[in-house]
């Protein structure tokens, strides 16, 4: 390394403390909008493996994808399929496990190279927020992915973190495929929303409809739009970990709480076969069997930060 290196590394102090992370220098990218890319027509063919929340859990991935057949490409961390499958990205790729860094060289160099697609989630926001240098609070495992990007050699980190505020922002919010006969969004979407875009469509599917109110952990509770749907097009989301995914209304959650020690899923369309791999490690509290007894633990349940 350097004498120009080492100064840009920054102190180990810095990196063992969340009021340490947050004295770092971390503007790396323009300011801009997040997920209000109109364009949410994809005209990307079918078939689709539709993974939910990684939360930096690439062992899991790792394995997930195995088994669904991908392989390294041979460009960077980018992943192809022999069926010419395509990879969909649910979002919340990073905080809580212990790998959202190598999680995100694989999503951006597979979105690269046009084998996977995103939609980006409320934790993928909040990096981005920080990397274009805004004031957000390191909670809900940010701190452990922005110690994991400062980790990096300096040359390595800038051009990341580039990349990850570029996927973020310049993502629509859901995606339309197949024809229109299917939707992905992370946290969902209401009928009337479909086809169309605002600020409020972008919030709600990344964030989901909040009633204001808390679980004991803290963790906000969302209303339940499922429920209510009855659109023509399938809706896979995720966002809220369920002990185990439904059809529900033409919709399916399939986060299941990897990072909390569940497991990570994809669904195949449309085949429409879930395949899942269960965590090595509760990552993160209240575990997956932590909330085996929480009443609020349904298909609709309590979600995340």
């Amino acid at each position: 390394m350097d004498d120009t290196s080492k100064r840009h590394q920054p102190h180990a102090s810095h990196l063992n403390t969340d009021a340490g992370l947050q004295r770092l220098p971390h503007r790396f990218a323009e300011d801009r909008l997040i997920a209000h890319n109109p364009n949410v027509h994809d005209d990307t063919p079918p078939p689709y493996d539709i993974i939910g929340d990684i939360h930096g859990c690439i062992d899991e991935l790792r394995e997930l994808l195995r088994r669904l057949g991908w392989e390294r490409s041979g460009q960077g961390e980018a992943m192809r399929h022999p069926d010419n499958r395509h990879l969909v990205f649910l979002g919340d790729l990073n905080d809580r496990g212990p790998g959202s860094i190598p999680v995100w060289q694989l999503a951006v160099d597979s979105i690269a190279l046009r084998t996977a697609r995103y939609v980006p989630g409320n934790h993928d926001s909040k990096l981005a927020r920080y990397l274009m240098g805004r004031d957000v609070q390191l909670t809900h495992g940010l701190a452990g992915t922005v110690q994991e990007l400062f980790a990096l050699p300096e040359r390595e980190r800038r051009m990341l973190a580039r990349s990850i505020v570029d996927v973020v922002a310049d993502s629509p919010p859901y995606r339309i495929l197949d024809e229109g006969r299917l939707v992905v969004a992370h946290a969902g979407i209401e009928e009337r929303m479909i086809g169309e875009m605002n600020q409020e469509i972008s919030v709600f599917t990344r964030f989901g409809d909040a009633t204001g109110e808390r679980t004991p952990e803290g963790f906000p509770i969302r209303r339940d739009w499922a429920a209510a749907y009855r659109g023509n097009a399938l809706v896979v989301y995720g966002h809220t970990p369920v002990l185990v995914p439904v059809f529900r209304n033409n919709t399916i959650n399939v986060d299941q709480g990897c990072a909390f020690g569940g497991a990570l899923t994809a669904l195949r369309y449309p085949e429409r076969r879930l395949v899942s791999v269960l965590a090595e490690h509760a990552y993160a509290i209240p575990s997956m069997s932590d909330r085996l007894h929480d009443p609020l633990l349904t298909v609709a349940g309590t979600e995340d930060a």
